[in-house]
């Protein structure tokens, strides 16, 4: 593995853990695809610092339990903002 994509996977954890936040959001932090930073935590930090994956992994799962809150805050942030733009 090159030594760049160990560094991103190392420093897309400590993001995440720092921050407590998503992978879409740590994604848009250092500018590279969803994709990459999935793979990055889940199988590439996984074999080099297998520690550190389980630490990202607790608040991954956490952000998967909450994900229907996200969501559905979401939709009715958006309807509330409808209805006020028709009066």
């Amino acid at each position: 593995m090159q030594d760049f994509m160990e560094k991103r996977a190392n420093d897309l954890a400590v993001y995440i853990i720092e921050h407590q936040t998503t992978i879409r959001a740590a994604a848009k932090h250092l500018g590279i695809s969803k994709s990459t930073v999935h793979k990055d935590l889940t199988w590439r930090l996984k074999m080099q610092n297998p520690i550190l994956h389980q630490q990202v992994q607790s608040v991954l799962r956490i952000n998967k339990e909450e994900r229907h809150k996200r969501g559905g805050n979401a939709t009715r942030l958006k309807y509330l903002a409808a209805k006020q733009d028709r009066y």
